[in-house]
């Protein structure tokens, strides 16, 4: 017996255990163990438990959803209502300033009978310009396309008269009735008197 069998307390011959078979090579030696040998991990969770744990995350994530929901419902009321207010207010304030005109015209009919007609006149002329500054200012745009050329898209031509020369074809040559934009979007078209060589001998 050598002195190292001795001391490992081998007896002569024996192969050491963790040293590979003779004829197996060290892959195989790894392969022959038993699955799982010296892996330690988490217990894996019961399948009662990882189910009540999944209902409950579930049922989390559905009251989270219905909550930011009801949120987002409230936002959108909230500011349809704020947008209606604000355009409340501001139509109010455009009521105001019309007022104030019907209050001149209604102090211009109260003196009519003692007011001398140039007078009569120039006031009713001053309160039209009030008017229409008052209309330009929120947004109101007068048409009058005398003199220029005609545009379905704007105007309503009413009656055609005979072109005093070719290049008037097509050119508005009295309006009717003033048409008129409001920022921007026709609110209604002028009506209007065009020439035309159309039929002209």
């Amino acid at each position: 017996m050598r002195q190292d069998d001795w001391l490992s307390g081998k007896t002569p011959g024996q192969p050491d255990q963790g040293s590979p078979q003779p004829g197996t090579t060290p892959d195989a030696a790894e392969e022959s163990r038993p699955a799982g040998a010296g892996v330690t991990g988490v217990p894996a969770e019961p399948a009662p438990e990882a189910i009540r744990r999944l209902e409950s995350e579930v049922s989390d994530l559905r009251d989270r959803h219905l909550r930011l929901a009801a949120e987002f419902d409230n936002y959108r009321k909230r500011i349809a209502k704020e947008r209606v207010e604000l355009s409340d207010r501001a139509q109010a304030a455009f009521v105001i300033r019309i007022l104030d005109v019907l209050d001149d015209l209604d102090r211009i009919v109260d003196d009519a009978r003692n007011t001398p007609p140039d007078a009569l006149r120039e006031a009713l002329v001053l309160v039209d310009r009030k008017l229409r500054k008052e209309l330009e200012a929120a947004g109101v745009e007068r048409l009058d396309p005398a003199g220029s050329a005609f545009d379905p898209a704007e105007h309503e031509a009413v009656s055609t008269i005979p072109a005093p020369e070719p290049s008037k074809d097509h050119v508005v040559s009295a309006t009717f009735q003033a048409g008129y934009r409001f920022k921007g979007q026709l609110v209604r078209p002028a009506r209007v008197q065009v020439y035309s060589t159309q039929g002209a001998g």
